[in-house]
C-alpha cells in the first residue's frame, strides 16, 4: 500500500501536526484536501503551510458549524483527523464549546463517513491526557482512563465514536494517543497549546521561563516528524483498526532539565520555580511517560529523533519565523 495519487483529507491540516502530516503525504505522492478553521485560538496558522500551499486544495471551514460535510468526504481514501479545540483550561472555562469541536463534530464526520465514504481509512488524534493522572509508570493502553478535564472526557468520548463505527459499521477507524509533541509550527505565543511552546519563546525572547511547581516532574516528548510517520504508519497498516495506540518515547526528562536543556541549545537564559496557578493546578496530571511498545509492536513504529536535535531544529525555525507565531 502506498500513497501515491490517493486522495486524502487531513483536518486540523494548517495546524502543528496537520501541517507537518500534510507535507508528508505530498511527499509520499498524495492528493492533499486540508480543511481547517483559522481560529486563532485553535493553532491553525497559515506560516505552518506556507511552502505547500500551492501543492494542496485548502478549504477554510470549521467542522463543528459545518452544515454538509458530504462533499468533504466523499471519494477520500485517507482521512487524518486532528481538528480539535486544544486548551486543557479552555475546557473547563467553556466545556460546551470544548464539547462541540472535540466529540459532536467528531460523531457528525463518523456520520458523514458512514453513508457516504464508507471505504476510507480513518485515523484519529487523541492524547495521553485522557488517562488522567497516572496509576503506574510507564502507562500503557491498558491503563485506567479517567480524566482530569472536559478536553479529555470529550476526547475519550471522540475515541469511542471512532471504534464503535468501527466496530458496527466496518469502518476503518484507528486511534493514536499523542504525549507531548513539539517542533516547528507548534504554538508558542502561549500555553494553549503546549507548555513547551511559550518555553521555547521565553527563551528566545530573554524572558524568564517559568516552572509551575517543584520542576521534578517527568515527562517524554515526540518530535513531530516521528508523530507524522506514526499517522501514516496506522493508515497503511491493517493491524490498526478498531485499535488505540500510545506515542511516547524512551527519553523521559524532569522539567528543571528541560528548561537547563532548552536554555543551553539556545545559548541564553533563565527559568524559575513558581506557584501553580490554581486554574492549572487542579487538571494537573503530576508525571507522566507512556509505554508505546504496542505501536512499535504491531505497526512497526519508533521515534527515530532524541529531544536536543529536535528542539535545535525548532530553535532554529523559531529564529527564522518568530513573528510568524507570536502576532
Amino acid at each position: 500500500m502506498s500513497f501515491a495519487n490517493k486522495r486524502v483529507l487531513v483536518t486540523g491540516g494548517c495546524g502543528f501536526i496537520g501541517s507537518n502530516l500534510s507535507r508528508q503525504l505530498l511527499k509520499l505522492g498524495a492528493q492533499v484536501t486540508i480543511v481547517d478553521s483559522l481560529n486563532h485560538l485553535y493553532g491553525g496558522n497559515m506560516q505552518n503551510i506556507s511552502d505547500i500551499q500551492k501543492d494542496v486544495e485548502l478549504l477554510i471551514a470549521d467542522l463543528s458549524t459545518m452544515d454538509d460535510m458530504k462533499k468533504l468526504v466523499k471519494g477520500k481514501d485517507y482521512i487524518f483527523n486532528l481538528a480539535a479545540q486544544i486548551s486543557h483550561v479552555d475546557s473547563m472555562t467553556n466545556p460546551f464549546n470544548d464539547f462541540a469541536i472535540n466529540a459532536k463534530a467528531q460523531l457528525v464526520l463518523l456520520e458523514t463517513i458512514r453513508k457516504v465514504a464508507p471505504q476510507v481509512r480513518i485515523v484519529f488524534a487523541s492524547t495521553r491526557q485522557v488517562y488522567g493522572i497516572p496509576q503506574y509508570l510507564p502507562v500503557d493502553e491498558l491503563h485506567p482512563v479517567i480524566p482530569v478535564d472536559n478536553n479529555g472526557i470529550h476526547k475519550i468520548t471522540a475515541e469511542n465514536y471512532h471504534l464503535l463505527y468501527s466496530r458496527v459499521y466496518g469502518i476503518a477507524a484507528s486511534c493514536l494517543r499523542l504525549t507531548n509533541t513539539y517542533g516547528p509550527g507548534m504554538r508558542i505565543k502561549d500555553a494553549r497549546q503546549t507548555f513547551l511552546g511559550i518555553w521555547i519563546k521565553q527563551a528566545l525572547m530573554g524572558e524568564t521561563i517559568n516552572i509551575f511547581g517543584d520542576g521534578e516532574q517527568c515527562r517524554d516528548f515526540n518530535y513531530v516528524g516521528d508523530v507524522s510517520s506514526a499517522f501514516i504508519a496506522a493508515a497503511l497498516n491493517d493491524n490498526s483498526i478498531g485499535k488505540i495506540f500510545n506515542l511516547g518515547s524512551n527519553e523521559v526528562i524532569n522539567l528543571s532539565k528541560l528548561a537547563q536543556m532548552l536554555i543551553e541549545i539556545n545559548g541564553s537564559g533563565r527559568f524559575q520555580l513558581v506557584p501553580f496557578p490554581s486554574e492549572r493546578k487542579i487538571i494537573d496530571i503530576g508525571n507522566y511517560y507512556g509505554n508505546w511498545e504496542k505501536a512499535k509492536r504491531e505497526l512497526g513504529w519508533t521515534p527515530v529523533t532524541d529531544l536536543r536535535s529536535g528542539l535545535t531544529i525548532s530553535f532554529e525555525y523559531y529564529k527564522q519565523y518568530l513573528n510568524n507565531y507570536i502576532k
